[in-house]
């Protein structure tokens, strides 16, 4: 699987008072198996990219290939597309709607052309892999509390077995307990189904911990895309532009200035510990010596 943007440029309201170029030439490939962090300040462009990646919005330049095959080439299935690559908009209110939970993600298997019973079966694992229990299935999903509907929303995309699973600030206005939640369930499906996911979130810490891969977006274009610990370390360009790395980032680079040798590219709670306890225990050992 690989999606590939190839000059990809859109400009809402083109030719009136309001126009805006909110994606500038965007080129870049997303591969098998990738966890992908799409980070940027408010209106930097990544909300409108991530609804290009299944077609939701067409560009007003360029192309875009999902598995070497032009999207928006004549006679092409958008809605197998969109099948396969699954979105989870930042407020699952939007995606529910059915009377029960079970059937809300039901509905997307259903489309597919299964039947009742297969579409369950599909609804089930799809709760399941998402964390919630059954005595869920048959409650409305409106009476789920926030991180329960995030849950939901994830499970209806899930349930249509998607190659690529696309979240758009899936834990936002969520306390810290329900963002780990929702974003350790997140990363085990990464590790169990193989699942490409590409995550848009404003928290450095999330993005730090979870993705292999960090794209940044600044006025429609990307800025940087690299590995976390490489983005980083440009932590004061990333200031420029409305942004910031890890606090550990900044712990790190203050212990360095203080004359401790840590790795001050460091960008994991779990990496800062090694790297301090590394210098500390070489510190020791050039006092005793």
């Amino acid at each position: 699987m690989s999606i590939k943007l190839e000059h990809i440029s859109y400009v809402y309201s083109p030719g009136t008072a309001y126009e805006i170029h909110a994606l500038k030439d965007i080129c870049l490939e997303l591969g098998q198996g990738e966890f992908v962090g799409l980070i940027g300040h408010t209106g930097s462009g990544k909300s409108t990219l991530v609804q290009h990646l299944n077609g939701l919005v067409k560009a007003t330049e360029g192309h875009i290939y999902f598995n070497g095959e032009d999207i928006y080439g004549p006679g092409y299935d958008m809605r197998r597309l969109r099948s396969k690559v699954g979105l989870v908009f930042q407020y699952p209110e939007h995606q529910l709607f059915e009377v029960d939970v079970l059937s809300d993600v039901c509905f997307g298997p259903k489309n597919q052309g299964l039947s009742r019973e297969q579409a369950e079966e599909r609804a089930r694992e799809a709760l399941r892999m998402t964390g919630l229990g059954e005595e869920f299935y048959h409650q409305s999903p409106f009476e789920l509390s926030g991180g329960q509907k995030r849950r939901a929303a994830i499970a209806g995309v899930l349930a249509m077995e998607p190659e690529v699973l696309v979240l758009d600030e899936p834990t936002a206005g969520l306390d810290p307990k329900g963002r780990d939640e929702i974003l350790d369930q997140i990363s085990l499906l990464h590790r169990e189904k193989h699942m490409t996911i590409v995550l848009v979130s404003h928290s450095m810490e999330d993005v730090a911990k979870y993705v292999q891969r960090i794209i940044v977006m600044n006025q429609g274009e990307v800025l940087f895309d690299d590995v976390p610990r490489e983005v980083f370390r440009y932590y004061k360009e990333l200031e420029q532009v409305g942004l910031a790395a890890p606090q550990v980032t900044y712990i790190m680079h203050a212990l360095k200035d203080r004359g401790l040798k840590v790795d001050e590219n460091a960008t994991t709670i779990a990496e800062a510990r090694d790297t301090i306890l590394a210098a500390l225990g070489r510190r020791t050992c050039g006092t005793k010596a």
